[in-house]
Parts: C-alpha cells; structure tokens; sequence
C-alpha cells in the first residue's frame, strides 16, 4: 500500500506539472526578476497545483475518515488562498487571516492538538493547534527561495516524522507522509536548478500545512516535551532560519514581516556558492537534524540531551560562520 500511494502521488504530480506550466502563462502568474527574487527570467508559479493534486490523488485511495476529509477540504481551502496570492498578491495580512479561518476550520474535523503531557487541555487545544500550524505554513513559505530548496527541505523533513510515526504504530500519518513525499518528488524533477516552474505561495504554503498536519496527526498527537522536540528538528532548517530570521528583524529595529535577503540560503550565496551548492549545503543540514530526531526518540534522557547540545552547538555555530546574525543587509547587492 506504501509503494502504491507514493507511485500514485509521485505520477500524478509528475504528468500534471506541465499542465501547471501552461496554466501559469495564460494567466500570468509568473515570477519576474527583481531584487528579492534569484531568478534572471520570467518562470511560472503554479507548480503548488500539481503538489495538491498528486497528494489528492494519493489521498483517495486511503480509507476516508474525517481526519481524511479534514484534510482535504482545508487543504483545498490553502490551495485556493495560495492561488490567488500568486495571481494579485495578497497582503501579509490577508494572508495570515485566511490562514487562521483554514486552521480553524481544520480543528472542526478533529486534527488538533489534545494533549500535553498526558493533560487534557480541552478548548486550550485551538490556540495551540493554532500556533502550531500557521507556524508550519509560514516556515515553508519563507525558506521557498531557491530552485528545489522548499520542496527538498519538506520530503527530508517528512521522512523522520514517518520513521517516528511508524516505530508509534500511527500508520495513518505514514501514508499521509509517503503520498506528501510522492507528489513533491514528482515536482521536484520540473524545479531543481534550473527550474521550470516554482511551486509559489499555492505551493509553499500547502506543503506547510502538511508537514504541520502530519506531525499533529503523529508525533504531536500527545505532546510531551520528547515529541515536541523531535517535530522541531524533523523541521528544523525552515523553523530555525523563520526564528533567526524574526529574531535579526526585531534586533536591527524593523518589522518581523518586512522581507529581507538575510535568510540562510541568501547567506551560502554571498559566501561564493552558486544555487545548487546551496541547496545541497541546506538538505545536508536538514538530513543532520533529521537523524538526531529519530535518534533523538529513541534515546534515554542522557543520549537525548547529548543529542540536544550537539545540535544545538551546530546550529549556533553555522549561524554565526556564515553571517546569519550580520544585521546590515544593505552592505550586500549581488543577492
């Protein structure tokens, strides 16, 4: 059944991502160059499209509950905010309350964080759901900055949270997992360097919700500190480089939702790598994390905080090597 759905997935959104293609050119949804983007051409910014539906594909072939059709209508429901992102540009606001509405839509259905550390914790639940997925949204979308970056970071990110879900028995969340990881790896052969197509917002933000819907689904299904920490680093390059990111925003004295070229990708660009070494550089770092989150479940109290500090470490010290802290994004014009 694993092998079918991810066969399914990836299929799916294989064959439809040029589809995709076309439909960004007739209606204009195309990302042109200018200073925050990377890109020297005009390339097409539906692929999400395609991701949504290899995963809906996948999806209809699982036994439908209502966690299933939660699923399914509110990620439609970011698909759809996600278009029309990419087709008039939504303002920050906007996009944050849509979000909310689609999130707690989604408790309606059930998926929502129940417990913590054994508690109950009753109508508390849709607040912290709440943080938690527009969390997951909004890393994805923020880290979507060069050719396969986003899509490669989720399909690494997603492969711990299945190996967790599995060792739990939670086999639900491993097929939701693998069909997520079939329709990004299906649209992942249109955008490594050079892309075709860019995912865009309907992209970004989808991939968001899933990765925040499965760990919600399996390792925070009852939170304890141990499952909360291995979510983190499952997901650790787009939450980190998002907290870094608001943290070198609100230290330089401008606003946490003003744009800047400061994230860790634009940082591996200014040190002399061209894209593809920095998305490999990204995915080698996100596979570290990944690995100590599946050891890190596994582990006694002492191996887990052996592997905490160790990461830890690595995560402080490549930030500073690489700059990630230099608050004078004007001193930089190449990228």
């Amino acid at each position: 059944m694993l092998l079918f759905v991810l066969l399914i997935s990836l299929l799916g959104s294989y064959l439809l991502t040029p589809m995709a293609k076309r439909l960004a050119f007739i209606l204009g949804a195309v990302d042109k160059p200018n200073k925050r983007r990377v890109n020297v051409k005009p390339i097409p910014n539906l692929g999400g499209l395609a991701i949504y539906a290899g995963v809906i594909l996948g999806l209809l072939f699982l036994e439908v509950n209502s966690q299933i059709k939660g699923i399914m209508v509110c990620s439609t429901l970011i698909v759809g905010l996600g278009l029309i992102d990419d087709l008039y540009e939504l303002s920050a606001l906007t996009k944050l309350l849509g979000q909310i509405i689609i999130v707690l839509i989604l408790t309606l259905f059930g998926i929502k964080i129940n417990f913590i550390r054994g508690y109950y914790i009753g109508i508390l639940s849709i607040p912290v759901t709440l943080i938690w997925m527009l969390g997951t949204i909004n890393t994805i979308n923020l880290i979507d900055g060069l050719d396969g970056l986003a899509g490669g970071i989720t399909v690494i990110s997603a492969v711990p949270l299945a190996i967790v879900a599995y060792y739990q028995g939670q086999m639900l969340t491993v097929l939701l997992t693998v069909v997520l990881i079939g329709a990004t790896l299906g649209f992942l052969r249109y955008n490594f360097n050079p892309a075709q197509i860019f995912m865009g917002d309907t992209g970004s933000m989808f991939l968001g919700f899933m990765l925040g819907v499965i760990a919600i689904t399996g390792a925070l299904k009852s939170v304890t500190v141990l499952t909360f920490v291995t979510s983190i680093l499952a997901l650790g390059i787009p939450i980190f480089d998002t907290l870094f990111a608001i943290l070198r925003r609100k230290l330089s004295g401008k606003s946490i939702f003003k744009a800047d070229k400061n994230h860790l990708h634009h940082q591996l660009l200014r040190m002399g790598l061209n894209q593809w070494q920095a998305v490999v550089i990204v995915y080698l770092i996100s596979v570290f994390l990944g690995l100590i989150a599946v050891g890190l479940n596994q582990a006694n109290l002492g191996e887990g905080i052996f592997l905490l500090v160790m990461a830890s470490s690595f995560l402080l010290v490549g930030a500073r090597k690489s700059g990630f802290f230099n608050f004078d994004s004007n001193k930089y014009s190449k990228y």
